[in-house]
């Protein structure tokens, strides 16, 4: 009996994924539960156990490909109808044949499916995410069977909807008879050069800066002076682990600051969603963690919960160790959602100046860059500072510019007078 292995529904906002690695390939054993492929979403990595136990018959997915919520990437075939199989395969030939002369009927019939597209066959099934899309926007079923689905089958997925949507016109797709498709001319590599397929995590980071792209955007600069964090920093680096059990760096510090500035500013820890804004009263602080020994396999933002509740040394302790489990690959879907608000931290490899990406539908996103001792002047006089730039990228949509600028002053005056611990 055939069993599909189907794409689970890793999250609230996780609608599809993409399959980065089968472990297994056609025709292998595969024992329930044993990992048989891995899966890639915006969200986290991770893998699918198979659903029985047989022979992979079927690759329906490859790899890179991408797969709906509950759609099927695979069959296993765990031999339960080994003993009925004689009958099943007789009754196919038959089908067939009875059928046969009518094919014209079937054909003809088939052409109005607009009208009756709920209750046709394979061609008119619609996934979840598709129906859940339809009735966001109104969409009938009349108008789901205007869209020509490019899934498998000729199903229509996620996408397919989207550009239905954005193309503003409920027009019958145009006939594949009529349709003129410019010729896809195939990438090679020339001299010197290596062509790879934009798959896994880098494609499923690429589709989420495309959609954080479509949100209109401002960046806004500070200039601070962190010369007090700096040198307690240097008291204290070597005896905070033993004291505390964690690392003395700089990124608690950023948290703590503008955890107290957002809960000033709350608009500022929101987010615009269908047209409804989401205020948050907690502070769920995500921070971007690059992965791989040399930062260079992708980039993951896993959430800090509660910030408002915590102390800087608990907040250390939590940096520390979503820090670990991101570069090991071990975090759950858990520990990548619900985040209010992102920090990320270019200044970590000496970046000086940037203007950092929201996380759609994040309302903002705080860069902080490296501190760089620096000749400023003070009541007359020049003195060497350790100074920083922060910067900070907003839906405009959502927060003006006065805002913006009053939220970053705010966390400003809170690393400058650096009175965390009184």
């Amino acid at each position: 009996m055939a069993v599909e292995i189907l794409m689970p529904e890793l999250g609230e906002s996780v609608h599809e994924g993409t399959v980065s690695r089968w472990l297994k390939k056609e025709g292998d054993f595969v024992k329930e539960d044993e990992p048989v492929v891995e899966i890639m979403t915006d969200k986290v990595n991770t893998e699918l156990g198979a659903p029985a136990s047989g022979i992979l018959t079927k690759i329906i997915v490859p790899e890179g490909g991408l797969v709906e919520v509950f759609s099927a990437m695979g069959i296993i075939d765990d031999g339960a109808a080994a003993g009925d199989a004689p009958a099943p395969a007789a009754a196919p030939p038959a089908a067939e044949k009875t059928p046969a002369p009518a094919t014209p009927t079937p054909v003809a019939s088939s052409a109005p499916t607009t009208s009756g597209s709920s209750n046709g066959g394979d061609r008119r099934w619609y996934s979840p995410v598709v129906r859940s899309m339809a009735k966001q926007h109104n969409l009938s079923d009349a108008d789901l069977a205007r869209i020509q689905g490019s899934g498998e089958g000729g199903r229509v997925n996620k996408k397919d909807v989207e550009a239905f949507l954005a193309g503003g016109v409920r027009t019958a797709a145009p006939s594949p008879a009529l349709e003129v498709k410019a010729p896809s001319v195939p990438v090679t590599a020339g001299p010197g050069q290596t062509v790879t397929p934009l798959a896994g995590m880098r494609k499923m980071i690429a589709d989420a800066m495309v959609r954080s792209a479509a949100v209109p955007t401002v960046s806004t600069l500070t200039e601070v002076d962190v010369t007090p964090m700096v040198k307690f920093r240097e008291r204290n680096k070597d005896s905070f682990p033993e004291q505390f059990g964690v690392k003395l760096t700089y990124t608690p510090f950023f948290i703590k600051a503008i955890t107290d500035a957002l809960l000033e500013f709350p608009l500022i820890n929101s987010s615009l969603q269908d047209g409804q804004i989401i205020q948050n009263h907690a502070v769920h602080m995500g921070v971007a963690v690059s992965l791989g020994a040399k930062g260079d396999e992708g980039l993951i933002v896993p959430v800090i919960r509660d910030c408002q509740a915590k102390s800087l040394i608990d907040l250390a302790k939590d940096l520390e160790s979503i820090a670990a489990r991101a570069r090991s690959n071990s975090l759950g879907v858990a520990d990548v959602q619900g985040g209010t608000f992102t920090l990320t931290n270019p200044g970590s490899y000496g970046a000086l100046l940037g203007t950092p990406m929201i996380n759609a539908p994040q309302a903002a996103i705080l860069g902080t860059y490296t501190i760089k001792q620096t000749p400023v002047i003070i009541d007359g006089m020049i003195a060497i500072r350790s100074v920083m730039n922060l910067v900070l990228t907003y839906d405009h949509r959502l927060i003006d510019g006065l805002l913006a600028g009053k939220f970053l002053q705010s966390i400003k005056n809170r690393l400058e007078k650096f009175d965390f611990f009184k």
